[in-house]
């Protein structure tokens, strides 16, 4: 009677299950395994499991039953499982039996138990960084630990294959090295001098060793260690003739490295003592320059260029310099006497002394004076009248006074102590005497002396004085028993030029100013631009600029404004050295930031030279009745002057006429000097009035100078006159003309001229007319006559002969012989008066003022030759073209053609 329960118990599972999947696989490995029993067994049905069920999350994952008796089971993933998705998993899961029977009715569950699921990861990604370039920057000259950082990473879900393990730098043989972190630093100390910016490659690896698939760019500027100074600035600026005022700097500006400055101040200096006397001046011929100034004339020229007739400094050591300025180096051993006949004899209470001066300080302990210029007796005494000389780096003028004009103790020597007097550089020294009161004028600055020391004037004597320049004379004069021989003593030991004394009065300042002004120098482009702030100041040469300010950018503005300028149409080529000293001051300091001096150089290209071209024609022939004339003969009446230029332009090639001044013109007389008792060459003086013109003249020609234009000294060449009263003494007479520009620098080609009678020219070959007159003599000597008339205004020419009958037994080719003779003649004849009035009209021609001298003219209306006639044979006539005359070949064999 009982009822038999055949499924009383439920199925058994652990209560928690952990499991592990690799992604990508569908095995989950349990731990413990998944098994699940029943106590109903061996019953079946009852005792089988029949299924396992999961619950919740939606797993992607099912299980299975291997086997229904033993309760074994898996766990398998549904779908592929992505890590980077989910890396773990929980749900539940329980087991169920077979039921009571084999329909499966009344199934038993077991408990829940919670299943925790980890999924592996597999290393599929590879580092990116994620950055797509790094840039920094490092100081040269520092050691960092990490100049930056870089910074990779991965995909994966797993520690190991999504953290980084390495990193590398790729590019080879650089100064760099990075860490496990990204950390790069250098190895060594980078220079800014050596490499401004590098560029290193890097790439990274995970812990699985999975390189990165792209490497990155890393750049890393060297920066500069901020060193206060004037940065953007070029060393060399180059300068081109002609172009005005050039920016140094345009781009120059000053780093202070955020200092706190105040105020600010730059010096730049233009340093030209290597050219000439200290600067591109203009380098014509002391008179030229002070006519050029409006300086007064008379000035007396100590030191002029050796020449015929300045030959007192022809044993002096000169050097002609860059620019052709005639400079005169004294060594301690040469000086030269002035004649006589040049010497100022009348200095006043006014005159003035001039020189450019180069001096350096004497050697020794007690250096001896040093004489510029020394006017003392000549003979028996050695008093020294006035002179000028260097002592000790002091510049001393003596003035000693003779009794006739005062008879107290007077102002005698005058003391001036200046830097410029041992500087080795070149200044111009204007000595103005108003005496008592002698004033120095020093590159246009005016200076008082120190000290002035009086004297007794001088006792009158008849003994007479001796100029001198670089020395001072000692005459004879007697010591004890013995007396010295007359010599030079206290020698000049440096260089001069341009010496003169003008007596009579003194120079303004306005004329010394522009004798000893330069022609460069430092100027401000737009000066309207520049900055309230901003004191700028020149010195006199506008050689050195001074400029202040408080404000940073403001200097910076103003210091790009400076420029260079050249005001010479033909300048000095060559290196001009620019140095610019600065002083910053910051706030509650005296100076605080230290700025490095600038050397910089200006180049002055070579200016494209001018040629000087001198044309026209090299042959005046005139009658001797000009020749004697009062007026005489313009030999350069046709003269033309023409320059022309170069230019370098390579896309535009080419010779242009360039009009500029002349400063000089010679006209020198070639062979024998001139008969002053028989001849003259010489200008009036009204060719010269509203030009900037002086000549000379003597007997070996004339000289014009001055500065003036090329249509000035044309004008003037053209009035010049020679003149001949004894003209049958002159076979001819030949000049050389040249002209000059910039004392020398540029000449012009040698014009040779020929001034000749052609009266002379035409009895030159008495020989040759001689022999063809006999030879018509001969022919025509008893059988014909000839007739010729030359009609000067219808240009015709009648010709009658007449013929005598021949005696018996005369052949009649003689006859033919004596026509042949007769057409010669005729010919000859008539080429000679055709020449002899042609050259005639030629000469007329280039007389310029139309006014003749009734003797001058020639009356050839009507010229006649004639043979007297003894019977008329014939009468011919014949226009003759008379160009056409010369072309004969016969004039040529004749010599009687040019």
């Amino acid at each position: 009677g009982c009822t038999l329960v055949l499924n009383k118990h439920k199925p058994w599972i652990e209560t928690s299950y952990h499991g592990v999947i690799t992604e990508n696989m569908d095995t989950v490995l349990l731990d413990p395994p998944l098994v699940a029993l029943d106590k109903d067994a061996p019953v079946p049905y009852a005792g089988e499991i029949c299924a396992f069920k999961i619950h919740g999350q939606e797993a992607p994952f099912e299980a299975v039953v291997l086997n229904r008796t033993s309760g074994e089971g898996v766990l398998r993933a549904k779908g592929p499982v992505d890590c980077e998705t989910q890396k773990e998993y929980t749900f539940i899961i329980q087991a169920y039996d077979c039921g009571a029977e084999a329909s499966g009715a009344s199934w038993k569950k077991s408990h829940k138990a919670v299943v925790h699921i980890q999924v592996d990861d597999v290393n599929e990604f590879s580092p990116v960084f994620r950055e797509p370039m790094y840039h920094a920057s490092a100081m040269e000259g520092k050691i960092y630990d990490s100049i930056l950082q870089v910074e990779a990473w991965d995909q994966d879900c797993s520690p190991q294959y999504s953290q980084i393990c390495n990193y590398d730098i790729v590019t080879s043989n650089t100064p760099f090295a990075i860490d496990r972190n990204g950390n790069i630093r250098n190895t060594e100390r980078l220079s800014y001098d050596k490499k401004q910016r590098y560029k290193v490659m890097v790439t990274a690896f995970d812990c699985g060793q999975k390189r990165a698939t792209e490497s990155v760019a890393v750049h890393i500027d060297v920066k500069p260690v901020c060193k206060p100074g004037w940065q953007g600035w070029n060393k060399q600026v180059d300068y081109e003739p002609g172009t005005g005022s050039k920016q140094l700097f345009p781009k120059m500006h000053l780093e202070t490295c955020d200092g706190p400055l105040s105020a600010v101040r730059a010096m730049v200096e233009l340093q030209t003592s290597h050219i000439g006397k200290g600067c591109d001046r203009e380098t014509y011929s002391e008179k030229s320059m002070q006519k050029l100034c409006g300086a007064a004339s008379g000035s007396t020229d100590l030191l002029p260029a050796p020449s015929i007739s300045t030959n007192w400094t022809a044993s002096l050591l000169t050097d002609s310099g860059r620019d052709s300025d005639l400079i005169f180096n004294f060594d301690g051993r040469q000086a030269a006497n002035v004649p006589e006949q040049v010497v100022p004899q009348n200095l006043t209470d006014q005159f003035t002394i001039a020189t450019w001066m180069k001096h350096g300080p004497s050697p020794g302990l007690r250096a001896e004076k040093e004489t510029l210029l020394c006017n003392s007796d000549k003979t028996e005494m050695n008093r020294h009248h006035y002179s000028l000389y260097v002592h000790n780096c002091r510049l001393v003028f003596l003035l000693r006074r003779d009794f006739t004009q005062v008879d107290t103790f007077r102002p005698a020597e005058f003391h001036w102590k200046l830097e410029q007097i041992c500087d080795k550089e070149w200044h111009y020294y204007v000595i103005n005497v108003e005496f008592p009161a002698v004033t120095l004028f020093v590159d246009g600055v005016t200076y008082e002396p120190y000290l002035v020391t009086d004297d007794w004037p001088i006792h009158p004597s008849s003994i007479d004085t001796q100029l001198t320049v670089g020395a001072c004379w000692q005459g004879h004069y007697r010591l004890l028993y013995t007396v010295s021989t007359p010599r030079f003593t206290q020698f000049f030991r440096g260089s001069l030029s341009g010496l003169t004394i003008r007596p009579g009065r003194i120079e303004t300042q306005k004329v010394i100013s522009c004798l000893q002004a330069c022609k460069e120098g430092l100027d401000i482009h737009s000066l309207e631009s520049l900055g309230k702030d901003i004191k700028f100041h020149f010195n006199p040469a506008q050689s050195v600029l001074v400029m202040e300010g408080e404000d940073l950018e403001s200097v910076n503005t103003a210091m790009a404004k400076v420029s260079y300028i050249n005001s010479r149409q033909f300048p000095t080529a060559g290196l001009r050295q620019l140095h610019i000293t600065t002083t910053v001051q910051c706030f509650g300091e005296d100076i605080c930031i230290s700025i490095p001096d600038i050397k910089a150089l200006v180049m002055v290209l070579p200016p494209s030279e001018p040629r000087i071209t001198i044309a026209g024609s090299d042959q005046l022939v005139r009658p001797a009745a000009d020749l004697r004339g009062s007026m005489g003969v313009a030999p350069f009446k046709e003269l033309r002057i023409t320059s022309t230029v170069t230019k370098g332009d390579v896309y535009r090639p080419g010779v242009l006429e360039a009009m500029h001044n002349l400063d000089y013109c010679d006209v020198l007389v070639i062979g024998e000097e001139l008969n002053p008792e028989q001849e003259s060459l010489e200008i009036h003086h009204s060719s010269l009035m509203g030009k900037h013109l002086d000549a000379t003249n003597s007997t070996s020609g004339i000289s014009i100078y001055g500065v003036d234009s090329m249509a000035h000294y044309e004008e003037a060449l053209r009035q010049v006159r020679y003149r001949n009263w004894r003209p049958a003494t002159l076979s001819n007479r030949r000049f050389r003309l040249t002209c000059s520009e910039l004392n020398g620098r540029y000449t012009s080609n040698e014009f040779n001229l020929e001034v000749r009678d052609e009266t002379v020219l035409f009895s030159t070959s008495p020989p040759l007319t001689h022999s063809i007159l006999s030879y018509f003599h001969h022919c025509l000597s008893s059988t014909h006559a000839v007739s010729v008339s030359l009609s000067q205004g219808h240009t015709q020419m009648n010709l009658s002969f007449k013929h005598i009958s021949p005696p018996t037994g005369t052949p009649p080719a003689a006859t033919v012989v004596v026509v042949i003779c007769i057409a010669a003649l005729v010919c000859i004849v008539v080429l000679g008066i055709y020449r002899l009035h042609s050259t005639h009209q030629d000469s007329s021609k280039s007389e310029e003022d139309g006014a003749k001298d009734p003797e001058m003219d020639w009356d050839d209306s009507t010229l006649t030759i004639t043979v007297n006639p003894m019977e008329v044979r014939g009468h011919y006539t014949k226009e003759f073209p008379e160009k056409a005359l010369p072309t004969l070949g016969l004039l040529e064999w004749l010599g009687l053609n040019d």
